[in-house]
């Protein structure tokens, strides 16, 4: 049955008009009156707590039927709801050196297709791709349905969040703001690097939940660009709490590197 995503509080016998986006995709498949589609609208899973209070329930995904088809509008009656969650148990943030070309889109699909929480483009100094202003902006609207469509494809309820893009520097500096205030932050994240000494990802993960977090506890991953971070720029992310880790003897091109790492962390 084909999947939409709707970001809209969904209630069970509700006629909804679908989002622009999905209406498109519903009219390109020739869909009709009659036919069932599955929405989700990427929120978290349902609170027990708020069951009796009379909150709508997000998360998970619902069945649908469509009712009416125009010119442009598509128009649907929700469904039962069903609580399926296909997310992973650990949360895995990627922050990443933007690679060139189309492979940033190519990344963002994949990692969303293996279930990353959330994912920070960064612009370092060996960075091919810079994006500022109205282009940033609309590079981010672009990977976010990139995103969108992977979860669609895959079957993920949850939707990935794609961060604007920034500097490595003030991305830095933000996280050592709020470092403080979140030990997990420095016991849970890690940097790609190769420097002599680094540890395996399952060894510092095992590392970091020793030190006290729970073993579902989130974790970010920092990776560089094609070419890695510069020294200074390790210099500055070891220094705010990153732990180097290594994926192994074979150099991998910027985008498999950082999608190898999730693969793994989701696994431990």
């Amino acid at each position: 049955m084909p999947r939409f995503y709707c970001p809209a509080a969904l209630t069970t016998g509700e006629l909804l008009d679908l989002p622009a986006s999905a209406a498109r995709h519903v009219q390109v498949l020739r869909l009709q009156p009659g036919d069932g589609i599955t929405l989700f609208n990427g929120g978290p899973g349902w609170d027990d707590a708020q069951a009796g209070q009379g909150d709508v329930a997000i998360g998970g995904e619902f069945e649908a039927t469509v009712t009416r088809m125009g010119r442009t509008e598509v128009q649907v009656r929700v469904g039962p709801q069903h609580m399926v969650e296909r997310a992973a148990l650990r949360q895995v943030h990627l922050a990443v050196g933007m690679p060139a070309n189309e492979r940033m889109d190519w990344l963002v699909e994949k990692a969303s297709e293996l279930g990353v929480a959330s994912l920070q483009p960064l612009m370092t100094e060996r960075s091919v791709l810079r994006l500022t202003g109205e282009r940033a902006g609309k590079k981010q609207t672009h990977w976010q349905s990139v995103a969108v469509a992977a979860c669609e494809q895959c079957g993920g309820n949850r939707l990935p969040l794609i961060h604007p893009v920034q500097s490595l520097a003030t991305w830095i500096q933000a996280r050592s703001s709020a470092q403080s205030n979140s030990p997990a932050l420095v016991s849970h994240a890690l940097l790609l690097s190769l420097r002599p000494g680094t540890a395996s990802l399952r060894a510092a993960v095992s590392a970091g939940d020793q030190r006290g977090a729970t073993g579902d506890a989130a974790i970010t991953f920092l990776s560089g660009p094609e070419g890695g971070l510069s020294p200074v720029e390790e210099d500055a992310a070891l220094s705010c709490g990153f732990v180097p880790v290594t994926l192994g003897p074979r150099v991998l091109r910027a985008e498999t590197a950082a999608l190898c790492a999730l693969a793994a962390l989701l696994t431990l």
